[in-house]
């Protein structure tokens, strides 16, 4: 007898594959795309902080390059970065006083 729930599993990961790969998302297909939650999607689209389009008026569809960019807006630096952007700084400093 075959384990349905692996095989359920193999199918979830294959349909997750084939969602990376369209273009247009629907609202159901967002939800399930960035991990957020139906209301908390609604409640993007109402206040107009998330990109969306209404083309007949009612559905919602989403470009998904544009979700990935606003995925990943406010990038937080590393500290790496923050040490060699404050070093970086400190020379320029220096040598504007020189």
């Amino acid at each position: 007898m075959e384990d349905y729930s692996t095989i359920d599993q193999r199918l979830k990961k294959i349909e997750d594959l084939l969602l990376t790969q369209k273009p247009v998302l629907t609202f159901d297909e967002v939800a399930s795309y960035t991990g957020l939650s139906k209301s908390y999607l609604y409640k993007l689209t109402s206040r107009n902080d998330i990109p969306f389009y209404r083309p007949n008026g009612k559905q919602l569809y989403f470009n998904r390059q544009e979700i990935d960019a606003w995925l990943q807006r406010n990038r937080v630096k590393t500290n790496f970065e923050i040490d060699l952007e404050a070093s970086t700084k400190a020379t320029l400093q220096k040598t504007k006083r020189l």
